[in-house]
């Protein structure tokens, strides 16, 4: 200890206050980079949360005694990675995000019994607007959506009653497409009582009206609209068969349909003369006789009852017989409606680009695709749109350089085991982080550590101690003998504590007795000493 203290005595008060600050600065780096190393991951728990929902999931988090971020003006919160999915799972069971609504979850209080049918009836209300927002935010570039219900009361002995009707005000990312529009206003009518799609009317968070609640009838889409549709749907079908020949993103197909949208309706009768049945026969027979007379025409026989004196001399005979046969022949007739909107005739284009690989040299290397593999895909093609040659339609598939070619990093040739080292966002932001840290670390460990340990802690070796030491002693030794005091003579082998100790006492002992020889000087000659210190005073200083 008796050590210890002679050095930090040595060291002086001002290099000891420097020292006790870098060591306190010191430690709270090294404490915040262990801090840091030590904090568990965050991911984010919920985004785009509503300020209600926030607030009610905080107070959960802080009561469960759960570490939690908040950002994004509190719309995101994030919590240890490894407690994600559990959180969401308990927040799910209080209802958690409820979407900045109310949904039926209105009807889990105690105070059904107490409440009133007026009030009843407002939290039936607010319950169903609730549950069609939660309902309509599910849909695609839909962020937050707004319902308001207008319901009307049946009132005894009134005959009319008042249609229902609803507002949509929605905040949409980009742009929504006239089927989700629809989609939408369908989705409404159908979960309200005697509500109709012409009645909901929906609005855009800038005040764009999407669909108009007027109450006229409005016709499910246009023409252009239904082909528009039928050709992406057929693009989508055909990008789907090809890119899982030549690879994500290394086609494009173009697909024009022409579609008839006149109604036509077609009534046909046909016969089949060999196929007849007898319907109806009918026959006929009559059977006649005349008598002949060998007379000719006298008076006599013009009398009265002259014809029983008459002598028949011949008679004739006829017959005559008649058949009639009634046939039916086989008949059939057709009727045909062919609804408007039936396909004329279909144009596919098709794009595909080249294989790519490396050379020798490294370098990216284009080659065209095989004939063979054209066709083929050509001939996939034909299949997934129902071609029909006596309809007129057409594919085309040609292979073409894209301007665009794809990095080194997606050729199958550069995969491998490098798949493994497949980094998330949140990983390779971790990844810098620490990296920083530990480059901050290594550069206060070399330029303010190590220079301050060496000069603390390293010591002088024993041989420049002693050189030093021996110096120092025949210097006063020479200054003790021209002032004319006794000479020290060193010892022969003396340590280096000692020798340091008695350095100290001899320059003690010099400087002591060379201030009481000055000021002898001083007394003995005065005069002398004044004219000394003015000349001094009046030499220039460089």
């Amino acid at each position: 200890m008796q050590g210890l203290l002679e050095i930090l005595k040595r060291f002086g008060p001002g290099r000891l206050a420097a020292m006790g600050a870098v060591t306190l600065v010191l430690v709270g780096f090294f404490g915040f980079v262990i801090m840091r190393f030590s904090q568990p991951q965050m991911a984010p728990l919920f985004t785009d949360l509503d300020v209600r929902d926030s607030a009610a999931i905080v107070k959960s988090l802080e009561a469960a005694g759960v570490t939690y971020e908040l950002s994004a003006d509190g719309a995101t919160i994030a919590v240890p990675r490894d407690r994600v999915a559990r959180l969401r799972m308990t927040l799910a069971q209080d209802g958690l995000p409820s979407g900045g609504g109310i949904g039926y979850e209105i009807f889990d209080k105690g105070d059904s019994l107490s409440a009133t049918s007026f009030v009843q009836n407002i939290n039936q209300l607010r319950a169903l607007e609730g549950e069609l927002a939660r309902t309509i935010r599910g849909i695609d570039r839909v962020e937050q959506a707004r319902v308001h219900l207008v319901i009307p009361e049946r009132s005894l002995f009134q005959r009319d009653r008042e249609p229902p009707s609803a507002s949509i005000v929605l905040k949409v990312r980009g742009g929504l497409e006239p089927g989700q529009i629809r989609a939408i206003r369908h989705l409404v009518a159908t979960a309200v009582e005697g509500l109709k799609p012409d009645r909901v009317s929906i609005v855009d968070e800038s005040g764009a009206l999407l669909a108009d609640g007027a109450g006229t009838a409005q016709p499910e889409g246009g023409a252009d609209e239904r082909q528009v549709a039928y050709e992406r749907r057929l693009s989508d079908q055909v990008q789907r068969i090809v890119e899982s020949v030549v690879g994500t993103g290394r086609a494009r197909v173009q697909v024009a349909a022409e579609l008839d949208y006149n109604r036509i309706t077609q009534t046909q009768d046909l016969y089949d003369p060999d196929s007849k049945v007898v319907r109806s026969t009918q026959t006929r027979e009559e059977s006649s006789a005349i008598a002949q007379r060998d007379q000719g025409v006298t008076v006599g026989n013009e009398l009265p009852n002259a014809t029983a004196n008459q002598a028949t001399t011949g008679q004739d005979l006829t017959k005559k017989t008649e058949e009639t046969i009634n046939y039916e022949i086989s008949r059939t007739t057709k009727t045909e409606t062919i609804d408007a909107g039936r396909v004329k005739r279909i144009s596919v284009a098709v794009l595909v680009d080249g294989l790519y690989g490396k050379d020798a040299s490294g370098t990216l290397a284009y080659a065209p695709r095989a004939k063979d593999d054209l066709d083929r895909i050509a001939a996939l093609v034909r299949s997934a749109i129902g071609y029909d040659q006596q309809r007129g339609d057409q594919v085309e598939v040609v292979n073409l350089r894209f301007a665009d070619a794809p990095l080194t990093a997606d050729l199958a040739s550069d995969q491998g085991w490098l798949s493994f080292l497949a980094f998330s966002k949140g990983d390779v932001m971790q990844l810098a982080e620490l990296g920083v840290l530990a480059i901050l670390s290594l550069l206060v460990l070399l330029f303010a550590v190590r220079p301050l340990i060496r000069r603390i802690v390293s010591p002088e070796t024993p041989d420049a101690k002693a050189g030093g030491a021996v110096a120092v002693i025949a210097g006063a030794s020479a200054a003790v003998e021209t002032s004319g005091l006794p000479a020290v003579v060193p010892p022969q082998d003396p340590s280096p504590t000692l020798q340091l100790l008695e350095v100290a006492q001899v320059n003690g002992t010099i400087q002591q007795k060379s201030v009481e020889r000055i000021g002898e000087l001083v007394e003995r000659n005065p005069g002398e000493t004044l004219s000394l210190i003015r000349t001094w005073l009046a030499e220039p200083t460089h």
